[in-house]
């Protein structure tokens, strides 16, 4: 199971017009994006993101930490890089961070990372070698490109967005504005169904879907 989790403005961009890292969450996005990392098992990341970041997000509640471990989990998800490329400057922060880092791609990387994963041709038989892998839960942290592969395969299965209360414009959306394709099925009114939304501090909202699929049938359970 896939669950995109994004903070966006109000106009779906994911940073200002001038560019830079994607930063527009406040405390109550930290706290929901703290409680899909405790649910996921690994998360996947887009070599774009990282090289932006230069490290990943950490679960920091250390409640949710504890839950994990009383679980038999390790503290933090596993962090899944994807990349058609196997080296990475060693001194960014999140080769020191304490987390087990799995490269997909094409090669194994020298240094820096705990499991390579050939890179498959397709994402479903990605998202199956990662499944084989023991990854079940998957939380998706960018970039805009990877996501927009996984949509165009109907791979997401949760859509997670905290609405950021400001309007940036210029072209860093969400999903690429360039013309891609995705399927028809995404584009039926019936083909996501709200499953929470929840007002957070300094006037954000956070809203989750997840994509009903054929057979499936969720309860709404707004609140």
């Amino acid at each position: 199971m896939v669950r995109l989790v994004l903070a966006v403005s109000l106009d779906g961009r994911l940073a200002p017009a001038s560019g830079g890292a994607a930063q527009l969450g406040g405390a109550g996005d930290r706290q929901v994006l703290d409680q899909a990392l405790s649910w996921a098992d690994a998360c996947l990341i887009g070599a774009g993101t990282i090289r932006a970041h230069r490290s990943t997000c950490l679960l920091r509640d250390p409640a949710l930490q504890q839950q994990r471990i009383d679980a038999g989990r390790p503290p933090q998800p596993v962090a899944v890089v994807v990349s058609h490329r196997n080296s990475f400057p060693q001194d960014w922060l999140f080769f020191q961070q304490p987390v087990q880092r799995w490269l997909l791609a094409p090669e194994p990387a020298a240094h820096g990372f705990n499991r390579w994963l050939p890179l498959q041709s397709s994402w479903p038989e990605r998202l199956a070698a990662l499944q084989l892998a023991g990854i079940n839960k998957l939380v998706l942290l960018g970039g805009a490109q990877l996501a927009a592969q996984l949509f165009q395969v109907d791979g997401v299965d949760q859509l997670q967005l905290t609405l950021s209360p400001r309007i940036l414009g210029g072209a860093n959306c969400w999903i690429p504005q360039q013309a891609m394709t995705l399927p028809e099925a995404l584009q039926q009114p019936e083909a996501w169904q709200l499953e929470e939304m929840t007002p957070l501090q300094d006037d954000e909202l956070m809203l989750r879907y997840v994509r009903r699929r054929e057979g499936f049938n969720l309860p709404p359970s707004v609140g």
